[in-house]
């Protein structure tokens, strides 16, 4: 009996725990609640090129520190739109990131924006399942070896380095290596905040093992 008891009681425990676990620590700010610096950086986020997404995900969490939203999605507005390796490679970025950080929403939202852009499904696939891809284009194996290396390293070898500076420039790496920042700081906040898929919503990645 004690032992049958004591199962249950560690159900219950790990029930409560993961309903925990999963609890969306900083939900919407209501309009009419949100001061007047926050006002001013969600029109400034919803009225640019993301329109109504800049109400959602990491700009939720963020808006808790308006100053700090208004100045970084200036910064992801360049990156994600404007940057000088394109649409493909960028959501190809945002998805190695995503990975890395095992960051569902942002997974979820730029998995349909890779297919959109030109990154093929068994790329993501892939990707999802933290394989390197196979039949990689040659811009996307440049692409791939130095957020590895980024990541793993904490900087990238002067091999890499030299493909990267020959196919995108001294730009193109700034720029690829700004991407890779920008949505790791997104993926960290949403990580923290434990920023809820949209309802319905399945996730999308496994966590890594340990």
């Amino acid at each position: 009996m004690r032992v049958a008891t004591f199962a249950l009681d560690a159900c219950i425990l790990l029930l409560v725990v993961g309903t925990a676990a999963a609890q969306d620590r900083m939900p919407p700010i209501p309009k009419d609640k949100m001061t007047e610096a926050q006002r001013k950086a969600f029109d400034e986020v919803t009225s640019g090129p993301r329109g109504a997404g800049g109400a959602e995900g990491p700009f939720v969490p963020l808006l808790r520190s308006p100053e700090l939203m208004s100045r970084l999605q200036m910064t992801g507005e360049y990156l994600r739109f404007h940057n000088t390796i394109g649409s493909k490679l960028t959501e190809f970025v945002i998805l190695l990131t995503a990975r890395q950080w095992t960051q569902q929403y942002e997974y979820d939202v730029h998995q349909v924006n890779g297919l959109k852009a030109g990154v093929k499904q068994e790329t993501i696939s892939a990707i999802t399942e933290g394989r390197r891809p196979a039949g990689m284009a040659a811009d996307e194996e440049i692409v791939f070896d130095f957020c590895s290396e980024l990541r793993q390293n904490q900087s990238v070898s002067d091999a890499t380095y030299a493909r990267a500076v020959s196919k995108f420039g001294e730009q193109g790496v700034i720029d690829m290596t700004g991407l890779v920042g920008y949505y790791t700081t997104l993926a960290m906040i949403m990580n923290v905040a434990r920023s809820p898929l949209p309802d319905g919503k399945k996730a999308p990645l496994a966590p890594f093992p340990h």
